[in-house]
């Protein structure tokens, strides 16, 4: 069982930035592809950006190419997401997941966080 736990969202203004962290809780966090996605109001969730086990291969939503960084520290458990540049239209709920192999489907994934929630202001 792995549990994920989300932070780092929060309100800003449209070009700014916000660093998104994932916790891990467990052993074998090296084991899993990650990703993120998120899940705007009346929407459905949405691939974001996804990592391998180490980091060799990272795949982007066309709409954060250039804006968004995904990168992790297998060391800390910890997957992230930098976005800068950001719009209106990036408000949504981001959720991170694990799983075998960075996919872009939701159901690709096992393991899910809770989520947190990112508003950009225009």
């Amino acid at each position: 069982q792995v549990q994920l736990v989300e932070s780092g969202g929060g309100l800003v203004q449209a070009g700014g930035s916000l660093r998104l962290s994932c916790s891990a809780s467990t052993r074998t966090f090296s084991n899993y592809a990650m990703g993120w996605f998120r899940q705007g109001p009346g929407k459905e969730r949405e691939f974001v950006a996804a990592i391998s086990w180490n980091g060799d291969r990272i795949y982007y939503a066309d709409f954060v190419r250039g804006r968004f960084t995904i990168s992790r520290d297998n060391a800390k458990n910890t997957v992230y997401l930098q976005m800068n540049n950001l719009k209106p239209e990036d408000t949504a709920i981001y959720y991170c997941a694990a799983g075998p192999f960075s996919r872009v489907r939701v159901l690709d994934y096992d393991y899910w966080g809770q989520g947190t929630q990112v508003t950009v202001s225009s």
